[in-house]
């Protein structure tokens, strides 16, 4: 979700507010991916580097994941939409991970629309994450390397029993990865709007998913 700053920035406003309108937008996208039958829908909120952002800044969207959950996890409950968070909880503070957890369980059993959030979330620390848990698993005799496969890695990351991603949006037009979902993102399709997040609405999720469909996805076939 890229461009928050910008858009504040070129209207006049502080980089908060553009946050806080990123906030808005990820209600209405989260209303019209269900809408649309989308099955899961992840939003990078807040990556491991973020922390190295003005105190500011950070105070401020601590402040308003806390408000999202406090606000809006009703509602998700309510539309049968299941909530996960993915990332490391620390150093997020203690109230806002026991709300998280609140969150999950509230909505674990619902059946709809998956939205996950990648919270304090860089892939690369996922990716060593698992590897410490497979070492683990193989010193007390639960794997042996020869177990090692594709599936059986992938049930090491955050995103165990999800699928893996079939499009990436990034807004703003910047042309990267930014350390998201590098393993999961293998064989997904990148679209990349130039519209900031802020801007980011129905319509140009639609446009995404209209662009997604016309390709052809081949996954190494002819």
């Amino acid at each position: 979700m890229d461009g928050n700053g910008r858009w504040a920035k070129e209207k006049g406003l502080p980089r908060t507010a553009g946050h806080r309108e990123g906030i808005n937008r990820v209600k209405e996208i989260v209303k019209t991916a269900s809408e649309l039958g989308v099955g899961v829908l992840t939003f990078f909120a807040f990556s491991t580097e973020n922390w190295n952002r003005p105190k500011q800044e950070i105070n401020m969207l601590v402040r308003s994941l806390n408000s999202f959950l406090d606000r809006y996890i009703d509602e998700l409950h309510k539309n049968n939409i299941r909530f996960k968070v993915i990332g490391q909880a620390r150093p997020l503070p203690e109230r806002i991970i026991a709300k998280i957890k609140k969150a999950e369980d509230k909505t674990g059993l619902n059946t709809g629309l998956v939205m996950v959030l990648a919270l304090n979330y860089g892939s690369r620390q996922e990716i060593i994450d698992a590897a410490k848990k497979i070492a683990n698993s193989v010193l007390i005799g639960e794997l042996t390397p020869e177990d090692l496969d594709i599936e059986t890695f992938s049930n090491y990351l955050y995103t165990a029993g999800l699928p893996d991603p079939d499009l990436l949006i990034r807004t703003s037009g910047e042309l990267r990865l930014s350390n998201f979902l590098l393993w999961q993102l293998s064989y997904a399709e990148l679209y990349f709007p130039k519209v900031y997040w802020p801007d980011f609405k129905r319509q140009d999720l639609e446009a995404a998913i209209q662009v997604y469909q016309n390709r052809d996805r081949r996954f190494g076939g002819l």
